[in-house]
C-alpha cells in the first residue's frame, strides 16, 4: 500500500507473533486437512468460558451465534432489528465503515458526537436522548470506543439501556476491542446488564482484534433476550458458512487457552501508552493525547500544529510515516490522526521521531515544542 520507506502505523492490527495455543491449533487443523466449511461446534461454549473469566459474565450459549466478522454481524443485526428508512445513531468520531454499513440496507445515520473534556471523551447522554426522542430506531454503540479508546462505565450503559427502553430503540453493541481493556478500566458487556435492560440489545464481538486474527473470519453475536434471539431466524441461512473454519478453530483456542498470552499483551500495551505520553510531552507537547483505556490506538489532536484538517497527509509526505486520517472518522476528526501502538516500543518511538522530524524539517519554529500541555 505504501513504499518500503514508509513506516505503517495506521491499520488496526498488531505486530506480534501468534499466541502459541492458537498457532498449534491452526497447525494441527492444516496437518489433518480440516479446512472445509466452518462449523460453530464448540465456539459458543468457548466464548462463555472466556466471558466468565474476563468479564464475570455467563451468557447463555444458546444466545450465541457465529457470524463471519464483527462488521458483518453489526450489519445483519441492524437489518433484522430495524426497517429500511429507520434512523440509526452513531457516536462521532466513529469507526469509518459504520457509515456504509448503516446505509447498506437503506438506514439513515444520526450523528451524536462525543463530548471532549480535560480528561478525555464522554458520551453525550442528553444528545442520545434527544436523538432517541426524535425517532431513532437503533443505536450502534462502539464500546470500547474506536478511535478514542474510551471504555464506558456500567452506570453509563445502564442509562443508555433505560433510554433505549423508554423510546423503543434497539442497541447493537460493537465490542471487538473489549478483550483489550487496559489496567485501570473495566469493561461491561452491554448484554450482561439485566434482561429487562437489554430486551432489544445484541453484542457483537470477536477474538480477532485481541489475538490478531482478522483474516481468519470469525465473530459472535450474543442476544440480550429471547426476543432478540428469536430474530436470529431472520439471518441469512448461509451466514455461518461465510465464516472461516480456521477462524473458528483459532477463536476457540484463544477463548480457552489464550488468556496468559493476552495478559502479557496488555502489560506491553500499558507500557506503550505511557511511553507515548512521555514522548509527546517531551518532544511534541502541542499534540493533545489522552491515553486510551482500551486497545492499542491513540487518537491524537494535531490541531495546534497548524497543519490543517489532514495532518496525516503532512506526516506521510514529510516524515514517511503512515497514520490514519482523522477525517475518515467524521467531521470531528479534522486535525486528528490515529496512531497504532500495537508494536514494539522501538517502532513506536521511531513513529514519534518521524513525526517530530517532519515538523522540524518544514518549520524549525513549529509550535510543537512551545505549547504547554
Amino acid at each position: 500500500m505504501y513504499p518500503d520507506d514508509v513506516l505503517p502505523a495506521f491499520v488496526a492490527e498488531t505486530d506480534f507473533a501468534l499466541a502459541e495455543p492458537i498457532r498449534d491449533a491452526l497447525l494441527d487443523a492444516v496437518r489433518i486437512g480440516d479446512t472445509g466449511y466452518a462449523s460453530a461446534g464448540g465456539l459458543a461454549e468457548a466464548f462463555v468460558v472466556f466471558a466468565k473469566e474476563w468479564f464475570d459474565w455467563s451468557p447463555d450459549p444458546r444466545r450465541v451465534v457465529l457470524v463471519p466478522d464483527v462488521l458483518v454481524g453489526v450489519a445483519e443485526m441492524l437489518r433484522v432489528l430495524t426497517e429500511p428508512g429507520d434512523r440509526v445513531v452513531i457516536n462521532t468520531p466513529a469507526y469509518p465503515p459504520f457509515w456504509p454499513v448503516v446505509r447498506e440496507y437503506g438506514r439513515e445515520i444520526v450523528e451524536v458526537p462525543l463530548l471532549r473534556g480535560p480528561e478525555g471523551w464522554e458520551l453525550d447522554l442528553g444528545g442520545l436522548e434527544e436523538a432517541f426522542a426524535r425517532g431513532a430506531k437503533a443505536y450502534l454503540l462502539c464500546n470500547p470506543h474506536n478511535p478514542t479508546g474510551r471504555v464506558f462505565t456500567r452506570e453509563q450503559l445502564q442509562t443508555i439501556a433505560e433510554l433505549a427502553n423508554r423510546y423503543d430503540v434497539a442497541i447493537v453493541a460493537d465490542e471487538i476491542h473489549a478483550p483489550l481493556t487496559l489496567p485501570g478500566a473495566s469493561h461491561t458487556p452491554f448484554v450482561s446488564l439485566d434482561e429487562v435492560a437489554t430486551q432489544h440489545a445484541v453484542t457483537v464481538t470477536s477474538a480477532s482484534k485481541a489475538w490478531n486474527l482478522p483474516g481468519l473470519k470469525c465473530a459472535v453475536a450474543v442476544a440480550g433476550s429471547e426476543s432478540v434471539r428469536s430474530r436470529f431466524t431472520a439471518l441469512p441461512h448461509d451466514l455461518h458458512a461465510r465464516a472461516g473454519n480456521l477462524g473458528v478453530i483459532a477463536s476457540i483456542a484463544a477463548f480457552t487457552q489464550g488468556a496468559p498470552w493476552l495478559r502479557g499483551l496488555l502489560q506491553h500495551l500499558d507500557r506503550n501508552r505511557s511511553l507515548l505520553a512521555e514522548l509527546l510531552a517531551r518532544d511534541l507537547p502541542a499534540i493533545w493525547y489522552v491515553p486510551p483505556q482500551a486497545s492499542y490506538l491513540a487518537w491524537l489532536d494535531c490541531g495546534a500544529l497548524g497543519l490543517g484538517a489532514d495532518p496525516a497527509a503532512f506526516f506521510l509526505e514529510h516524515g514517511r510515516v503512515a497514520l490514519s486520517r482523522g477525517l475518515d472518522f467524521g467531521a470531528e476528526g479534522a486535525g486528528f490522526v490515529r496512531l497504532n501502538m500495537g508494536t514494539s516500543s522501538q517502532l513506536m518511538t521511531e513513529t514519534v521521531n518521524r513525526i517530530r522530524a517532519a515538523l522540524a524539517k518544514t518549520s524549525p519554529s513549529t509550535p510543537a515544542t512551545t505549547r504547554s500541555r
